[in-house]
């Protein structure tokens, strides 16, 4: 890859992954191909989900409210989830396999207790920026290679995001699994990337 790339893995933490509190089914075997694919970059950055305790996205903060429920919020239907990657708990913690790859930045999202943060460049209303746009920026970073949990919702909007700045981006299926609250949500995720105009790579 040139210079002005760089590999964004989505939120490779303990919570996502199996056995965590918001396990998304097959994560595990995202590792392999992440640590496979990162040998072509200089540049790697993390995302590192980051709640403060009783963060409005978690059930627990809503009477009578359930995981996976939809609330209205902010004029905007949420979902609702177990608790998880809680500021400084295990499960927040990022997977030994890629803090290994020595990443450049870790980008922290969903640190504003009132508000959800799924993309890694602003919260779910728009309301806060986190640093990844600014740290691109200083970096000349204009083409991302995207992966990890999950293809419905942390990697979807992040992406989207990116093409909305203008960068170019790639996502990386092999390094992708998703939550498919509903069935077919992993493949209108995808479509969904590639119709606002990034690349679907099996291989890199």
């Amino acid at each position: 890859m040139t210079k002005h790339s760089a590999l964004l893995l989505v939120d490779i933490q303990f919570d996502f992954l199996e056995g965590g509190a918001l396990a998304v089914s097959g994560s595990n075997e995202i590792l392999a191909p992440l640590i496979a694919v990162a040998k072509s970059f200089d540049t790697i950055i993390l995302t590192q989900d980051w709640h403060p305790a009783g963060h409005k996205s978690f059930a627990t903060s809503h009477d009578g409210k359930k995981p996976y429920d939809t609330v209205l919020w902010k004029d905007r239907p949420e979902v609702l989830w177990p608790d998880h990657c809680i500021q400084h708990t295990h499960g927040a913690e990022l997977h030994p396999s890629v803090l290994n790859l020595h990443p450049a930045a870790i980008i922290q999202k969903g640190t504003y207790p009132e508000t959800d943060s799924y993309s890694a460049f602003f919260d779910n209303h728009r309301e806060q920026r986190t640093d990844l746009e600014e740290w691109l920026t200083q970096h000349d970073i204009r083409h991302l290679v995207i992966a990890g949990l999950a293809t419905d919702f942390c990697v979807l909007y992040t992406v989207k995001d990116a093409l909305e700045l203008g960068l170019t981006v790639d996502v990386f299926t092999p390094g992708c699994r998703a939550v498919n609250l509903m069935p077919g949500d992993e493949k209108k995720a995808i479509e969904e990337m590639k119709s606002a105009g990034a690349g679907i790579r099996q291989m890199i």
